[in-house]
């Protein structure tokens, strides 16, 4: 065992024992959290705009800061980018992590000297939980490699501002700097197909043992090595590849191309990373939940998602919350976003410890006919009856057709990328719109009432997926494929990849 691995079991044990402090008791960890982060913003601008002088408790807060989405604090935003110091939070932002907008154009979210801390902590324990909870720790003498966007940042009024894991490349700690790839100079290519190329001829000859990424594009990386290799499985190009870590999407529908890719089981770990903060990650490889940071300079509020888009919806704190309910997540960030709406859904599995699960995005849904689809039913959907059939999924993505041909019913279009086609597609079709109706009783009672067909399967070509987020300049890095959409924006932009062999 190397030095690094030697010491880091003990590191470990000494993090872990902090964590399990604040995690047996959350509730009292956010209510600290709240009333410091108040404390810290009264004298800016949106804390007098907000009175927050006389908050004392979240009932107080709630009364005086609404829910609000980007284009909603874009006012203050502004400000904040303009140069301005002491609008949202104390002083001036380290940076903004740049994102791209669905509305208008590039956004731009804070992140404080207060904040970023906290993103690098929690993807260090993320690692470290594991180590102290399978006593593996080999894989920190190795070469770990992300695959992210290009650290290059720019300055906005002297503030720099790059994608979160650009900035994040910048500040990995020293004594990972030797273990880590790819170089700057292949990190900062900016064409994706290009980059992964690079990324390939850089670590085909390595002792790889992390590997971490969004997992379509780490498909993607696994696929040029197995080509390279002349069709070699990872596990035989990386022979002591120990450990996967990823975020941003299920892993689900993945998994099984990606381990056969490996050519064996690999043990992974979750994350839940945002530029508006670490949210949660993975603390156990017997749980595939993930431990919501109680603790992590943010202040979590939950709206039950079939709530969210009335006048007046429910906004409740982490004691509040029950199983088993998929909730809009709401966050107050030492960065300075307030009653921020960041667009995601989760639901607990566990109020000891608090755990989620995170089942999609509230704008992510299908409800052309009042079914409210959404993303965690098509994905448990799909996967149950391929698993069961030994079906291979490389892509999919789920719109409706509300102007069928004459005579048809309307129906749920599927766009399914198979790495393995089943062998009877209009069986798997009715199994999969079966596991449907049992997920949904909305989608059930229109396939009941012939309001509805049931669902219809498309299948693409060989790197459909790939090519049309090529077309929407939206290859690798942090971009993912929608798994629903309730227009045919995505759709009508995959008719003309339909497999029609």
């Amino acid at each position: 065992m190397g030095l690094k691995a030697a010491l880091s079991k003990p590191f470990a044990a000494f993090i872990v024992k902090g964590v399990n402090k604040w995690k047996k008791d959350a509730v009292a960890a956010q209510k600290e959290t709240l009333l410091q982060l108040i404390d810290s913003a009264k004298h800016t601008a949106f804390g007098k705009d907000h009175q927050f002088s006389s908050v004392k408790n979240y009932e107080d807060f709630k009364k005086l800061v609404p829910v609000r989405d980007y284009e909603q604090l874009r006012p203050y935003i502004d400000r904040v980018v303009a140069g301005e110091k002491d609008v949202m939070w104390k002083g001036k932002p380290a940076y903004f992590a740049k994102t791209s907008g669905t509305t208008s154009g590039a956004k731009y979210i804070p992140i404080s000297r207060e904040s970023m801390p906290e993103h690098l902590k929690a993807a260090r324990n993320a690692l470290l939980t594991y180590i102290h909870e399978t006593g593996n720790a080999g894989f920190v003498n190795g070469k770990m490699i992300f695959l992210q966007g290009s650290p290059v940042m720019t300055e906005k009024n002297g503030i720099k501002v790059g994608r979160l894991s650009g900035i994040v490349a910048n500040l990995v700690p020293a004594y990972l700097q030797k273990n880590r790839l790819p170089s700057y100079q292949t990190n900062c290519i900016e064409d994706w197909e290009e980059k992964v190329d690079a990324i390939v001829e850089e670590t085909y000859h390595q002792n790889m043992t992390l590997i971490s990424g969004i997992p379509p594009w780490v498909q993607m990386y696994f696929d040029r090595l197995i080509e390279k290799s002349g069709g070699k499985q990872i596990r035989d190009i990386f022979k002591n590849f120990q450990l996967f870590v990823y975020g941003g999407v299920n892993y689900e529908p993945y998994r099984a191309k990606i381990e056969n890719s490996i050519g064996r089981k690999i043990d992974a770990i979750e994350t839940y990373p945002a530029s508006e903060g670490f949210i949660a990650y993975q603390d156990s490889q017997q749980d595939k939940s993930l431990l919501l940071l109680a603790k992590a300079g943010m202040f979590y509020e939950f709206i039950p998602a079939d709530e969210y888009y009335n006048d007046n919806p429910a906004r409740l704190s982490l004691e509040e919350v029950e199983l088993d309910t998929n909730y809009a997540l709401i966050l107050n960030t030492n960065a300075g976003l307030w009653g921020y709406s960041i667009g995601d859904t989760v639901k607990f599995v566990s109020k000891n410890p608090y755990k989620i699960l995170v089942t999609g995005r509230i704008k992510h849904f299908i409800s052309a006919f009042g079914e409210h689809v959404i993303g965690e039913e098509v994905e448990h959907a799909l996967l149950s009856v391929a698993n069961e059939q030994g079906v291979g999924i490389t892509e999919f993505t789920v719109a409706p057709q509300v102007n069928p041909g004459a005579g048809e019913l309307p129906y749920h279009e599927w766009f399914i990328e198979f790495s393995k086609a089943p062998e009877d597609l209009p069986a798997f079709s009715k199994k999969v719109d079966e596991a449907l109706q049992a997920k949904n009783i909305y989608y059930f009672d229109l396939i009941e009432g012939k309001i509805l067909q049931p669902l219809i399967i498309r299948t693409l070509q060989k790197d459909a997926f790939v090519t049309y987020m090529r077309s929407e300049g939206k290859l690798g890095g942090q971009n993912k494929v929608p798994r629903l959409s309730n227009d045919r924006k995505i759709a009508d932009s995959l008719t003309n990849l339909i497999n029609t062999i």
